[in-house]
């Protein structure tokens, strides 16, 4: 009990009954100061997975189970995943595009198969929307938006933009969504057919796997983000919002679907691979 008290493992105790602590214990010890720099830096957002991935970036060679092992006994946890509604408003009558991505979420290089998804944030002054675009490829997200209301020009069209000014369109692309308004409009139909190379294609109906990878995305987000704290306006969620897309997500979040490397790694990696090719 005084060992869980105090946050020290068995071993370490006894050895301090003795009037010495063994190398193991002060291994240990150094590791899990460590372990909680890189949980402090991610903000708690990351697990045992991720946090010996870090340490072993700056070449600190630990196994994922010893790294479980001392966060369970210092009570160090990642934050937890919660479920959220999604805001897909798929009842109109606007044409639907063929699912031309068929849950084919892999990508070869960057600029092949795009996918987006509105989500929203609650505030204490209301609901902020975030639409994003994110690059199979590298996972990274190339264009988001920011809105009070669901407008296609202010969400879904806007985050197109951004994500054609980031990743230029040079061969055919896949733009996949799901079947939502803001996706299905003439609005938004007709800024995409200013990119001839851009292909339109939706989730088919009722299938909650269709947009997959962009839906991860939100529940990240919203883990690690969103959930355990309180915005008291859109501004101060917006602020949040850019940090950990911008900063912490595509330069540093560990990625499990890319073996552990952030976008940005990825996406480096994927360019060497084209031009040695």
């Amino acid at each position: 009990m005084m060992c869980r008290v105090l946050k020290v493992s068995r071993s370490g105790y006894y050895g301090s009954l003795k009037g010495s602590v063994s190398k193991r214990a002060k291994e240990n010890e150094k590791l899990l100061s460590l372990i909680k720099e890189e949980h402090k830096k991610s903000k708690g957002r990351y697990g045992s997975p991720r946090i010996s991935k870090a340490l072993r970036s700056k070449d600190v060679l630990v196994s994922r189970p010893r790294v479980a092992r001392l966060m369970k006994q210092a009570q160090i946890r990642a934050k937890m995943i919660r479920r959220f509604r999604a805001t897909t408003d798929s009842k109109h009558s606007f044409v639907v595009s063929e699912n031309l991505l068929n849950r084919n979420f892999s990508a070869v290089r960057t600029g092949q198969a795009w996918v987006s998804d509105i989500t929203y944030i609650r505030t204490s002054a209301g609901r902020l929307y975030l639409t994003v675009v994110l690059d199979l490829a590298d996972r990274k997200v190339i264009g988001w938006a920011l809105s009070e209301g669901m407008k296609a020009k202010d969400t879904t069209v806007a985050a197109l933009r951004m994500a054609i000014i980031n990743s230029s369109v040079v061969e055919n692309l896949i733009f996949h969504s799901d079947r939502g308004v803001q996706y299905a409009c003439d609005e938004f139909r007709k800024e995409l057919k200013a990119y001839p190379l851009i292909c339109q294609s939706m989730s088919r109906k009722a299938n909650c796997w269709g947009n997959a990878v962009a839906e991860s995305f939100f529940k990240s987000l919203k883990t690690e983000c969103v959930y355990g704290g309180k915005f008291e306006n859109q501004r101060m969620a917006a602020m949040e919002i850019f940090e950990y897309i911008e900063v912490f997500y595509n330069r540093e979040r560990f990625h499990s679907s890319l073996g552990y490397h952030t976008p940005a790694q990825m996406e480096q990696l994927l360019n060497q691979k084209h031009i040695a090719a």
